[in-house]
């Protein structure tokens, strides 16, 4: 709090950005701007969580400040429809066969017009020897897409790191200097 942010989640569960689970999201939103939070936050996902902010972040731009992403799932035919097809097809509610072909109209990184519209800069890190999310499918996708949209992404990749739970990833200097600019936060004292 010293440096003048604050930060709520909320627990989708096994979830995969589907209209109706972005949905749920909404009501999330909807009830922290009625306590008074910012209209406009800045979304943090990692993992398959960042599918999930990142779907509703397409589905809402003027209501997204930033995204941020720590080795983001933000491509819905590498981790989700690869690995965990099962939850997938689950949150979505459409047999493989509908999602494919209306995979387009879902994906996130397929979607970025809104935020790029609306100015939303991004900040990911990622580590290069990503296996479970691999950065090809998914960071490095966003960044090419999003920068040839004219958007702004800063990509820091971690060498030598996968997908775990660390410093690293945890406690990024550069994500959380990242964040403190974009809340318009002073930093915290040295």
């Amino acid at each position: 709090m010293r440096a003048g942010i604050s930060i709520a989640g909320f627990d989708l569960g096994e979830v995969r950005g589907s209209p109706a689970s972005t949905a749920k999201f909404t009501l999330f939103y909807d009830e922290m701007v009625k306590r008074s939070w910012s209209p406009k936050p800045i979304l943090l996902g990692q993992s398959r969580g960042g599918m999930m902010t990142l779907a509703w972040a397409v589905r809402h731009p003027d209501k997204v400040r930033a995204w941020v992403g720590i080795y983001p799932v933000c491509n819905l035919a590498s981790w989700p429809l690869k690995n965990s097809k099962a939850a997938t097809l689950a949150d979505f509610a459409l047999p493989e066969a509908e999602l494919t072909a209306r995979l387009s109209q879902f994906n996130p990184v397929d979607n970025l017009q809104g935020l790029l519209a609306n100015k939303v800069p991004m900040f990911v890190v990622h580590g290069d020897s990503e296996l479970v999310v691999p950065y090809a499918d998914n960071t490095r996708l966003l960044k090419e897409r999003y920068e040839a949209g004219g958007g702004q992404i800063t990509v820091k990749l971690i060498p030598g790191e996968g997908h775990k739970v660390g410093p690293s990833f945890f406690e990024c200097p550069e994500l959380v200097d990242f964040v403190l600019k974009q809340a318009g936060a002073k930093p915290p004292a040295q």
